[in-house]
């Protein structure tokens, strides 16, 4: 392998990742959210009152946007706050499992690897939502130990319930970094007397972490958005409270463009700074053929 590749050493180097044929791409997503231009949402903005405007005049469109601006503190430091929360604890419960259902998948143990991939195979290809209400259904409200009765609100049942598939796409991102790596590194690692753990923490790992952040980002951004499944299991989040808002300005369908509108806005804004750092990282990791 041509040494200019990776500097001075002579040992090969993990090639990026290349999409053939119709071959599915779990990065398309973000690739495309992070094509838009900034000023995007804006386009947004201006066709909500288009849309508005449509409606009845005893509730026009001053009312409703009146009504939004009055909500925006409640909405966005008590709703869209707690949908970002969420998703970071769920990204990080899955993180952690998924890295270690991952090393598990490349074990050199048969019955590791069996079962590492069944686990991963089953919350991978099974709907998120249905795993919300299966967590939802099967936790109890409470536990008592010791004496203690120790409750378990909704939101920590969603945070456990989204974390499942994360872990599971975590788990397949490392098993798929980790068997990347050409297995001459392996070789040569044994032939300096490494042992299996020393080759994968010291030379293996390395390599693949930081291509790894990418499609990690990714996994993030589509987590966040799937934030709003939990408002079917009543947790208290953004697209939860705007209902209750306009519960409390008497229903008006005026009131869904913009407040649907505003939660629209709100993700967009998270995310898609998320998309276009990933595309950055992505460009900046890759390895130059």
């Amino acid at each position: 392998m041509d040494s200019r590749l990776h500097g001075q050493s002579d040992l090969p180097v993990m090639k990026p990742y290349v999409l053939r044929g119709h071959q599915y791409d779990e990065m398309f997503l973000v690739r495309w959210l992070g094509s838009l231009p900034p000023w995007s949402f804006l386009v947004l903005l201006a066709l909500w009152p288009a849309a508005a405007f449509a409606q009845s005049a005893s509730f026009g469109t001053a009312d409703a946007f009146a009504a939004l601006w009055r909500w925006i503190p409640f909405l966005t430091f008590q709703g869209f706050l707690f949908n970002v929360l969420i998703s970071l604890f769920a990204m990080l419960i899955g993180t952690t499992l998924g890295a270690a259902l991952g090393l598990a998948q490349v074990s050199r143990n048969k019955v590791t690897r069996g079962i590492s991939w069944a686990i991963t195979q089953l919350f991978r290809n099974s709907p998120w939502l249905v795993l919300l209400f299966v967590v939802l259904l099967a936790f109890p409200f409470e536990i008592t130990i010791l004496g203690l009765t120790i409750p378990i609100p909704a939101w920590v049942k969603a945070v456990i319930g989204l974390s499942l598939p994360v872990m599971a796409n975590i788990s397949e991102i490392v098993r798929g970094a980790v068997n990347s790596v050409p297995s001459a590194q392996w070789e040569a690692a044994e032939s300096l007397s490494f042992t299996r753990t020393q080759t994968l923490w010291q030379i293996i790992l390395p390599q693949c972490f930081k291509r790894m952040i990418p499609p990690w980002m990714n996994w993030y951004a589509i987590l966040t958005m799937a934030t709003p499944l939990c408002s079917l299991l009543g947790v208290g989040e953004i697209i939860t409270f705007s209902r209750q808002a306009m519960e409390a300005e008497n229903n008006h369908p005026e009131l869904l463009m913009p407040f649907y509108g505003y939660a629209l806005v709100l993700f967009f804004a998270y995310c898609y700074p998320i998309a276009r750092l990933t595309i950055a990282l992505e460009r900046r990791y890759s390895v130059k053929l």
